[in-house]
């Protein structure tokens, strides 16, 4: 996937999904298909395959830049570049949130950035969408501004799921709460906490748990503090589905959640570690089943199920059985053949 911060450095003519997109849930997908070549839509015009497919968003999130204080994402930029890198876009704009572009009226933004800039030639955006000075504009505002350079514009829908609006406020609301199959439903997806995996203080093996700590996007928002049923994907490594390893080479950091299927399951504890005097927020996951060198590899770990809030025990004997406890839990909730309970 081609990615700039520079228009006029964009692949053009382009066909484009326009909006902030944190999160990429079900609603963002919908507005993003009718731009993908050999989408349903692009089936149906062949013009399409003439324009680059271009995601355009915003960098820093205009509410980061009004408030001035760090957003936590639901999918900073690794994670939105390989997510819609799986969906079939081939370039993602990010357009630099300032005070000039702030201040341009939705005209202008129209004319100057979709028109000239980017060469728009089909446009696709959300009914809720915004821009323009002080959001003045709408999404039929923007429709009628770009029919004046004959540029169709598809609005879709806020799109529902069991009753509910998909948005990524829901989506972090459920995580909030340790509601991931709620997120995940939501999402289309496993939420999934992705980093390089760093030393720690090395306290799990000495109590026969030995973890990988992760080192995440500090811009990455995280769920409710406590353990988690998790299926992991390891940079480096391929499941073949029948159980065993295998080695590929050449994954990027930025690739192989993209193409991997999920090598292993574990139980991750995201927390201050209390019992051991813990010094500041961990990621840590204990995999079951499997051994190796994982010190500076990439890890995704998908959140499959909430077990519990984390919780301080009075020795380090308490801790080992509740993480004996705990993971015997995990392989019950990840097993095929466990049902599980409707989300609500």
């Amino acid at each position: 996937m081609w990615i700039t911060e520079s228009t006029t450095n964009a692949l053009t003519p382009t066909a484009v999904a326009l909006g902030n997109f944190d999160g990429l849930h079900r609603g963002h997908q919908q507005v993003i298909q009718p731009v993908v070549k050999n989408s349903e839509f692009g089936s149906q015009n062949s013009e399409l395959t003439a324009f680059h497919s271009t995601v355009v968003t915003f960098n820093p999130h205009p509410q980061e830049f009004f408030s001035g204080q760090s957003r936590q994402l639901l999918t900073p930029l690794p994670e939105k570049v390989q997510q819609l890198s799986s969906w079939g876009i081939e370039q993602l704009v990010l357009l630099p949130f300032n005070r000039e572009l702030a201040a341009l009226s939705p005209e202008d933004f129209v004319e100057q950035i979709l028109v000239q800039q980017l060469q728009a030639k089909t446009i696709s955006i959300g009914q809720d969408f915004r821009f323009g000075k002080q959001r003045s504009g709408t999404a039929t505002d923007l429709q009628a501004i770009a029919a004046r350079f004959g540029i169709p514009v598809a609005i879709l829908p806020n799109y529902n799921c069991e009753g509910e609006r998909i948005s990524s406020s829901a989506i972090r609301q459920a995580l909030t709460e340790g509601n991931v199959k709620r997120a995940e439903l939501l999402l289309a997806r496993p939420y999934t906490l992705q980093g390089k995996v760093v030393k720690g203080q090395q306290l799990g093996r000495t109590i026969g748990f030995p973890t990988a700590n992760i080192e995440l996007p500090e811009n990455k928002f995280l769920p409710r503090l406590g353990v988690y049923a998790a299926r992991v994907l390891i940079e480096g490594e391929r499941h073949d589905g029948q159980g065993r390893q295998g080695r590929q080479g050449g994954i990027s950091n930025d690739e192989f959640t993209s193409c991997l299927l999920p090598l292993a399951s574990g139980v991750m504890n995201l927390g201050y570690r209390p019992t051991v005097n813990g010094i500041g927020l961990t990621v840590e996951v204990h995999l079951f089943d499997w051994s190796g060198d994982l010190y500076g590899k990439a890890i995704a770990v998908q959140l499959e199920e909430f077990i519990r809030a984390e919780k301080k025990f009075a020795s380090l004997d308490e801790l080992k059985a509740q993480i004996a406890a705990d993971s015997a839990k995990a392989r019950n909730l990840l097993s095929p053949n466990t049902t599980h309970e409707k989300v609500n």
